[in-house]
């Protein structure tokens, strides 16, 4: 659990998503940190007291610190202001009252729990949601719900915050619009180490605040005119830059790790096409035949560079770990292969997955397929 904290203060959030063709999204980026671990760990940390994370909207849908929760308030107020018919539930204005009111006497539930049994629809890609969802996620935006937990089926179990966040933390002096701001800045600059101001703004989705939007800029100068961040200019980038000055530079980077397409190193695809000259698009809602690398494709970093990507999928009933399609990168370097090899091996391991199947696609492919048939 120390490892796991540890590794949290440095990505400060873990994003959420539902699909799970290989595993969830939130469990992956520690994985990729820490190796095998107990993914036990990280639902005890969120879904039992005393909580170390909650769920909120801190970059999309994700896990963080629970001391991140009075920091939030003003984001919270804000999609509080915009009413609960940004949520299209304008035909029955007091649904919302009246789901608080079941949830404070009858306990945490999700929606389906509450909805009693309405049927839902399927269309497209993903479930329409019922009112009562969308009542609930307008009470989750504004801060009058929270997640106790996810339960089996991955579906939120909402519960009164002072029921889910630790009293001590509900009880901390409400930091100022000005304050938070700050605060959300210096922990994505902790995170990222070197970042534009866009890059910044967009850890902790700040643009998308309307209680933030016009602070950054200042909190910004306060950072730097403090001495926290120092302004740097990167070679090949645009935009200037801050450097946070605790960041330690390495002599060498040494580096093995698969990368969900949530993690934080690659999330911001602009910054990682600058960083890593790495061109990379999620292809979930491409259309099959339009998409060009597959479904659930992860980068692989090696050393300080991203030198491949393989398409992933878990078959939990073969018990085997499924590589789509493989592909290196232009100049990857002669052991890629060996190594992505390795990689596969520990993250099939952790998944309980006994075989590794190479399928024939992309470049990296029958390379791929020689390391894994000479381990095997």
């Amino acid at each position: 659990m120390r490892t796991l904290t540890r590794t949290l203060e440095r990505t400060g959030v873990l994003q959420i998503d539902s699909v799970n063709v290989l595993q969830r999204a939130h469990f992956m980026p520690l994985f990729s940190r820490m190796g095998a671990y107990d993914v036990g760990l990280l639902d005890r940390a969120a879904g039992q007291a005393p909580r170390r994370l909650v769920e909120y909207w801190a970059h999309c849908a994700a896990y963080m610190p629970v001391e991140l929760w009075p920091v939030m308030v003003h984001r919270m107020r804000d999609h509080a202001s915009r009413g609960h018919t940004w949520f299209g539930i304008p035909d029955d204005p007091g649904l919302p009252a009246a789901l608080l009111r079941e949830i404070e006497q009858g306990g945490p539930a999700t929606a389906r729990d509450l909805d009693d049994g309405l049927p839902r629809t399927r269309d497209n890609w993903g479930w329409n949601w019922s009112k009562t969802k969308k009542a609930l996620e307008f009470l989750f935006f504004a801060g009058e719900l929270s997640v106790a937990r996810r339960n089996t089926a991955f579906e939120r179990v909402y519960d009164l915050p002072e029921r889910v966040i630790p009293s001590h933390v509900l009880a901390r002096p409400e930091p100022t619009l000005f304050e938070a701001s700050r605060e959300l800045l210096r922990r994505a600059a902790r995170s990222y180490g070197v970042a534009t101001e866009f890059d910044l703004r967009d850890y902790y989705r700040m643009q998308h605040s309307r209680a933030h939007i016009e602070q950054v800029g200042p909190a910004l100068q306060s950072l730097v005119e403090d001495g926290e961040l120092l302004p740097v200019t990167v070679e090949g980038w645009r935009r200037p830059a801050y450097l946070h000055r605790d960041v330690k530079v390495p002599r060498k980077v040494e580096a093995r790790a698969l990368l969900s397409p949530f993690d934080p190193l690659v999330w911001q695809r602009e910054r990682t096409e600058s960083l890593f000259d790495f061109f990379y698009r999620i292809e979930i809602y491409v259309p099959e035949a339009k998409r060009v690398h597959g479904y659930y494709v992860l980068p692989f970093l090696l050393g300080d560079r991203i030198v491949a990507r393989v398409d992933l999928k878990a078959d939990r009933r073969g018990s085997a770990l499924q590589i789509l399609g493989a592909y290196a990168e232009p100049g990857a370097p002669s052991h890629t292969a060996p190594a992505l090899a390795q990689s596969l091996r520990e993250l099939a391991s952790w998944l309980d997955l006994t075989d590794i199947e190479v399928a024939g696609r992309g470049d990296l492919a029958p390379a791929l397929t020689a390391e894994v048939q000479q381990s095997a």
